[in-house]
């Protein structure tokens, strides 16, 4: 029998050295000079039976300090169902990998299709692929598309108010394919919109790429964007938080041409930074250019419901310099985590999840503007977070907020935090920590 985990056999270790042509371990490291070979014992603890490393790890565990979550940027602390950890984690799910063949993955195929079709729904747009890596490389690849589809426009208009950490990715793809960032300026905390009028009405614009939310927690007047963009030959982008678009209006209802962003705000937990899931949905007149998998709904030769893979402008279909994306398997696990979310929540959960984190946040600001002590950064409508200016020291504030078992806040500047409140926070916990101040 072969125990493909167990340390190779001596007898092993002398047959592929002979095959090598070396006679030795040490001679075939003869290479590495001997002044940084490590030469000492390795420090490694004596063997433990399994009820002695499960205490070993739970004392380590409890050294972790769970904090009440006030921080936002892009990820929030919403609630999860129980029910949808129990539903992922059983084995049919955990073990699939892209379903290749559709005669034996008619059940990963059916709930990708669930997915796409939510996504559409939630954002309003006619398509949804089958998930992203994450918001950030969705929002990336909606760059790649929107120069795709403009041929020989090279250009993509970003707005200062769009989050850094999105922007550094956006960055990055731009760079590698010969795509030129033209920032949008900011003003008074939103995108200004006659910056974004004069640089767009410049030639060879593919595409403008906005937030809503913004990275302040802005909620911005994006009308007339799209009108300006589409005159001009250009595409609109808009990231936005998934769970947002339960109560705000959606990328559709704003004439954008692609929604993308990330979906950890469909019940996906922290998890201390992934993995995550971003979404792309886009007009029908896009598909072609859209990367990554969609699942199509046919019928079998009985007549009976049937899911495909369909329209695979993948590498692994065709030749690599045709393909729309290297975007490949993902984590559609996560995929289905946020389908049975909004299965479970259905649509009033979802937005009832919405309405509770707009009231948080919004007595949360009222409470914190009472102590006089902060006061509002922008006069600007938002949604669940917001920036506030505190007459102190910042980083004293969160240290204290630290010790006494809150994450308050993200700092975004010398005096400035961006708070967030999903339904999870509780009016106890708003006014617990705004006594701490």
């Amino acid at each position: 029998m072969e125990y493909k985990y167990f340390p190779h056999t001596e007898s092993e270790i002398k047959e592929m050295l002979d095959i090598v042509g070396v006679g030795s371990l040490d001679e075939l490291y003869s290479d590495v000079p001997e002044e940084i070979r490590f030469k000492k014992e390795y420090d490694l603890p004596e063997a433990m039976s399994e009820m002695e490393v499960r205490r070993f790890f739970e004392a380590l565990g409890n050294e972790n300090k769970r904090l009440v979550c006030f921080a936002g940027a892009g990820v929030y602390d919403h609630y999860t169902p129980a029910v949808v950890g129990r539903i992922v984690q059983r084995s049919e799910f955990l073990t699939s990998y892209t379903p290749y063949q559709a005669e034996i993955s008619q059940g990963t195929l059916h709930y990708i299709f669930e997915y796409q079709s939510m996504m559409a729904e939630l954002t309003g747009m006619d398509i949804s692929n089958a998930s992203m890596y994450d918001g950030s490389t969705a929002t990336a690849e909606a760059m790649m598309m929107a120069v795709a589809a403009g041929k020989k426009c090279d250009t993509v208009l970003v707005s200062e108010t769009v989050d850094k950490k999105v922007l550094t990715v956006v960055k990055t793809y731009a760079k590698f394919h010969g795509v030129n960032i033209v920032m949008v300026k900011e003003n008074d905390g939103i995108t200004d919109k006659a910056d974004f009028q004069e640089k767009i009405a410049q030639k060879g614009v593919a595409g403008v790429i906005v937030q809503q939310p913004n990275r302040y927690g802005i909620v911005e007047d994006y009308a007339g964007y799209a009108d300006t963009a589409h005159d001009n030959k250009a595409l609109m982008i808009m990231n936005g938080v998934a769970a947002d678009y339960a109560v705000l209006k959606t990328p559709a209802e704003w004439g954008a041409d692609i929604a993308v962003g990330d979906g950890q705000s469909l019940g996906v937990p922290m998890m201390f930074g992934g993995p995550y899931v971003g979404y792309m949905c886009c007009t029908e007149k896009l598909i072609r250019k859209m990367p990554g998998r969609i699942v199509g709904m046919t019928e079998d030769s009985r007549g009976q419901r049937a899911f495909v893979l369909t329209l695979q402008a993948r590498e692994q279909h065709i030749r690599r310099q045709k393909a729309t994306s290297n975007i490949c398997s993902n984590q559609s696990l996560m995929a289905l985590f946020v389908t049975v979310y909004m299965a479970v929540m259905g649509k009033k959960g979802v937005k009832e999840a919405g309405e509770l984190s707009y009231a948080g946040a919004h007595y949360m600001m009222d409470k914190l503007v009472e102590t006089g002590h902060f006061k509002p950064t922008f006069q600007k409508p938002f949604f669940n977070e917001f920036c506030v200016e505190y007459d102190g020291d910042v980083d004293a504030l969160q240290k204290k907020f630290v010790d006494n078992g809150f994450l308050g806040g993200v700092k975004m500047g010398d005096h400035t935090i961006m708070f967030a409140v999903t339904e999870q926070r509780s009016k106890e916990e708003i006014d617990n920590l705004i006594k701490l101040i």
